[in-house]
Order: structure tokens, then sequence, then C-alpha cells
């Protein structure tokens, strides 16, 4: 369970905000009563649920907006010095597997030294602040075993995209040993620590060459699913659920509950992990239409069997996920078809995060 009054009235820098599990964490910082600076690249062209979420709760009614690139260093000293901030959310990164075959340099650098400027711009905070860094199920060395992964298997990489969140897994590892401590050199006051969730799914998510969008798209529009790789595996998890982990991990950092030198997965039950090809069974269940195999001969190598070992998570943080597999899937169908019907995405997205807020208090 989330500790609101931990949260409210926290001063919290959250990057990344203006993507989709961004958009979502702003939302659920801003119904904890968290003050929230936001640093971030423009969001992507519409439909995009930040825009959304920008007209229902316009800047300065509880956070402060700010547009910026990871590689500017000083615009992130800046926006630190400004803001002082308690808790920082890491979330800013190039996400997306197929374009960092696209664009592998800017991969690397977004991820690595982005990650690093905002270290370097937190040095100069002279009270204490959790710092919660985001990376990815996809850093360890894929082996295709039908077992999950748990936080002391090997780091790796085979695309542009894991093999960046690989790098920075050690370079936030070689930054911490280096510059935290009490040396001159090094600074007593930050406490990080790295988050690795499975793949999320819900409601706002409109990135292209990801299944379930893409098959939202083709049922707005009528038209058959392009399934791309049908029989690869993965843990389908509610974007909510790894935000309640990251949540609850910063919170265990600020009150030293947990090493502030360790990594967490968050993904979900067993149960949860399925093909491709089941997952738009489900989805057609609730949304009939229908798919084709639309594989690419010669196309870019993507993983295909991972899930994630979460008992760390579970008695380090007393976190554990709320939702099966059935309940994530309708959600977030039914997200898509409200607003496809005229219902705010606001609206859907705070009615799913009742819903999740309930089923976790009548599970504990």
């Amino acid at each position: 369970m989330i500790n609101s009054s931990f949260w409210c009235g926290k001063r919290v820098l959250l990057t990344g905000h203006t993507g989709f599990k961004g958009s979502w964490l702003l939302l659920w910082l801003q119904e904890l009563g968290a003050h929230v600076w936001t640093f971030a690249l423009d969001p992507e062209p519409s439909p995009n649920l930040f825009r959304s979420l920008v007209l229902e709760r316009p800047p300065g009614k509880g956070w402060q907006h700010q547009i910026g690139d990871l590689a500017d260093l000083e615009a992130l000293r800046s926006l630190v010095k400004i803001s002082q901030p308690e808790v920082v959310l890491h979330l800013a990164a190039q996400s997306l597997v197929r374009r960092s075959y696209q664009d592998p340099l800017g991969t690397w650098s977004t991820n690595v030294l982005g990650s690093l400027h905002l270290l370097e711009a937190l040095k100069m905070l002279n009270h204490h602040c959790a710092v919660v860094m985001v990376t990815t199920d996809k850093v360890y060395e894929n082996q295709e075993w039908v077992h999950g992964y748990r936080e002391t298997d090997r780091l790796g990489g085979y695309d542009p995209y894991s093999a960046s969140k690989a790098a920075v897994e050690i370079a936030i590892s070689s930054w911490r040993s280096s510059f935290c401590g009490s040396a001159s050199h090094q600074t007593p006051f930050l406490k990080i620590a790295t988050a690795r969730a499975g793949n999320v799914i819900g409601g706002g998510d409109w990135s292209h060459n990801r299944i379930l969008p893409d098959a939202m798209r083709a049922l707005i529009r009528g038209e058959s699913i392009p399934v791309r790789n049908s029989s690869a595996t993965r843990p389908w998890q509610h974007v909510i659920e790894p935000l309640g982990g990251y949540l609850r991990l910063a919170e265990a950092l600020a009150l030293d509950m947990v090493a502030p030198c360790e990594s967490f997965n968050f993904g979900p039950k067993l149960e949860s992990n399925k093909t491709v090809r089941e997952l738009i069974a489900t989805i057609l269940e609730i949304w009939p239409g229908d798919w084709f195999d639309a594989s690419e001969p010669g196309a870019p190598h993507e993983a295909n069997l991972l899930h994630l070992q979460i008992d760390k998570a579970h008695h380090r943080l007393g976190w554990q996920p709320c939702w099966d597999y059935s309940t994530t899937i309708s959600r977030t169908v039914r997200w898509y078809q409200a607003v496809h019907e005229g219902s705010s995405p606001v609206t859907c997205c705070l009615s799913d995060l009742d819903a999740y807020l309930d089923s976790c208090i009548f599970q504990s």
C-alpha cells in the first residue's frame, strides 16, 4: 500500500512525464498531493495521454511543467536548484526497441548519458533525497529461460535499447559507488536504487510498434490487428502496478527501509506470462475483430521468452501485484472503448486508479 501521508506536500522531481508511464505517474502524484516538478521532451503527436492531462489539469496547480532534453546538464541543474526535490523518479528514456535500431546512438545517449547528467545535477543537493532510476526487464542477458530473472542475474542486451538499459544499470552503480559517501568528492545525501519493470499496458498508450496500442488503433478503425511475433511470451502488467512499486521503493529509500544500492524487479504474477497470440485472443473476446500475421522476414531481433521473479520486492518492500491477467486486459481494453465513445481519458484513468486501490485494500 502507498503511504499517502508520506507523499502529501512532498517535493518530487519527475522526468519523462510526457510519456505513457510518466503521464500516469504524474496523475497519481497529483492525487497524492505531492508538489511535482517535471522534465521531459515534447509529447509525441496526438493522440497523447499527457495532452489530455494538461487540458484538464494545467500546470501551476500543484505541478510545474518543463520541456527539456537530458543532454542539457545546465537545464537539469537549474531545475534541481529550483525544485530542491526530496524524491526523484527518473522515467525519461528512449524506450522502444524498434526505434533503437533506427537511432542507436540517440538511444545510448539518452538512456546512459542522460541518466548520468541527472545524477550529476543532483550532487548539489544539501538535504536527503530518494532517487528511483527506472530501467527495464530487458536489462538481463536473455537466455530464453522458462524461469524468471532475478536481480542478481547477469546483465546484457542484444538490441541497442536493451543494451543501453543494461549499461545504465552499470553506470548508475559506478556513479553511486564513486560519488555517494562522506569523502570530499562525494555527497552523503543521495539514496539511489534502480527499478526494473516488465511489459506494461494500460489506457493511454498510443506508441507505435507496441502490440496493445497497435491492436487498439486497428480495432478503432475497424481493421485487422497486425501481429509481428505471435509466439513471443511477455509478462503483461497494467501500468499502475509498477508505478506503485516505484512509489513504494521511493518511500522505502527515504525511510531507510532498504539499502540505497539495490535493484528491484516489478512484474506481474506468473499466470500473466502469456504469448502475444493469447493476448490478442483475450482482447478479441472483449472487442470483437480479427488479426493477421505481420511477421517480417529479416526483422530486427526481439526476445522471445521474458519474465521476472518479484519475490524480492514482495519481501523487502511489501509490494505485490493486485490485478490478475484478465482484469488487466479487461480494464485496458475498456479504457480505449470508453475514450473512443467520448469519455475523458483522465476520468478513465482515475476510474482505473480508484479500482486498483480498492483491489489492493481488499487483498490486504
